[in-house]
């Protein structure tokens, strides 16, 4: 189901807990809700749609993935980015992301994953897995 975006910086600033197989539901609704704003919008975490749970969405190259307790463990070559985000209703902001990130997380099936990603992705998922820790960008 698609729901409405959440814009209260203060719900926004809490870390979310860990997702359980009890979120399934929760995963699906917020890639509804990306799919629906694919026009502007390339990733979200699930606080966006008002649940703290710690999963994201997100537009890898042509598919949508989503990662349930994503944690990036690796990272390589810093760079200052320019980022906006439909929770938050001011202009982009700086930030510094890195070009190159591992990150562990568990599938829809919650089984460990860990990949590799690089360039407009990696951006992608440091910018999410900022919103599951209450960081707003």
């Amino acid at each position: 189901m698609i729901k409405e975006l959440v814009h209260d910086p203060i719900f926004l600033s809490a870390k979310s807990e860990k997702a359980t197989q009890e979120d399934i539901e929760t995963a699906n609704d917020l890639l509804e809700t990306l799919i629906a704003h694919k026009v502007t919008c390339v990733g979200m975490a699930a606080n966006m749609i008002g649940v703290k749970k710690c999963i994201i969405a997100f537009q890898d190259n042509d598919s949508y993935m989503v990662m349930f307790n994503p944690e990036i463990i690796k990272q390589s070559e810093p760079y200052e980015a320019e980022e906006g985000c439909l929770s938050l209703l001011d202009k982009p902001r700086k930030c510094i992301r890195y070009k190159n990130i591992k990150v562990k997380w568990e599938s829809k099936e919650f089984k460990p994953k860990i990949k590799t990603f690089t360039g407009f992705s990696a951006q992608i998922i440091q910018h999410e897995i900022d919103h599951c820790n209450g960081i707003l960008i």
